[in-house]
């Protein structure tokens, strides 16, 4: 039986004082469910209460309900399975969401490569210098951990997908959660360009140029367990910079929007 939490009373969102429109039924419900999502009362993988329940709950009409649920489905908060017993799964949605809209932003305005790789230099680095300073002893520890599976990332062709993991969660564990959906948001639009641009080369990195990363990937970690924040600030600030230059090279006009199609 699907976990399923209890109901919060149905509310209207806050508007302006000179707001005329009264909010339809449907958008009542996805608010409150929606608030019960926000505040934590339902957690990623829950399932909201059977139809009927819901119904009675709200007082709402079927075809209201399912509008709702629609609404949050469009929002990536529930994940419906048509024909599903067990209802609508909360699924608290990740940087993808935002990844999205803003490549179609960048697109538009004609944005580089280049440019997203320029912000997530301007990022990272000072992520890496909030996680010494301020990461906890776990955080520590899990950045060591993932810079102790890049060997053998590198010697079964994974180099590539663990040094995005190892740049992703850098940022996660430096405790701030502005700068990781950021970030986050700059990964996806990267990684996925990057991804096309590639597709079909031997995944294959030679053992001169890893030899240099993991020597830049162990400098960090003993910058970040020293608690040296400006250290490790300005030594990843080189990293990428140098990483940078290697993986734009061949593709410094590319523009953003031939990651959208």
């Amino acid at each position: 039986m699907p976990r399923q939490e209890p109901l919060a009373p149905l509310t209207a969102p806050e508007t302006s004082a000179n707001a005329v429109r009264s909010p339809k039924t449907a958008e009542l419900v996805a608010h409150t469910l929606r608030k019960m999502i926000v505040d934590g009362q339902l957690k990623d993988g829950d399932f909201l209460p059977y139809e009927a329940d819901l119904m009675a709950h709200f007082q709402v009409s079927r075809p209201s309900l399912r509008e709702a649920v629609r609404v949050l489905e469009s929002d990536r908060l529930v994940e419906v399975r048509r024909g599903s017993r067990t209802g609508a799964k909360v699924r608290v949605p990740g940087p993808e969401v935002v990844a999205r809209p803003a490549g179609l932003l960048l697109a538009l305005s004609g944005t580089s490569l280049t440019d997203v790789m320029t912000a997530r230099i301007a990022i990272e680095p000072y992520a890496a210098g909030l996680l010494a300073e301020n990461g906890s002893q776990q955080a520590h520890r899990e950045l060591q951990r993932l810079i102790d599976e890049i060997p053998t990332a590198w010697e079964t062709g994974g180099l590539a997908a663990a040094s995005t993991e190892l740049h992703r969660r850098l940022v996660e564990l430096s405790g701030n959660a502005t700068l990781t959906m950021i970030a986050g948001m700059l990964h996806e639009i990267f990684e996925k360009h990057m991804t096309t641009a590639f597709q079909g080369v031997q995944n294959v990195v030679p053992k001169a140029q890893y030899s240099k990363l993991m020597r830049s990937y162990v400098r960090l970690a003993v910058l970040v367990s020293e608690r040296k924040g400006a250290e490790a600030e300005a030594h990843w600030r080189r990293h990428m910079e140098n990483a940078s230059a290697a993986l734009r090279k061949g593709y410094e006009k590319t523009r953003v929007r031939d990651i959208i199609y």
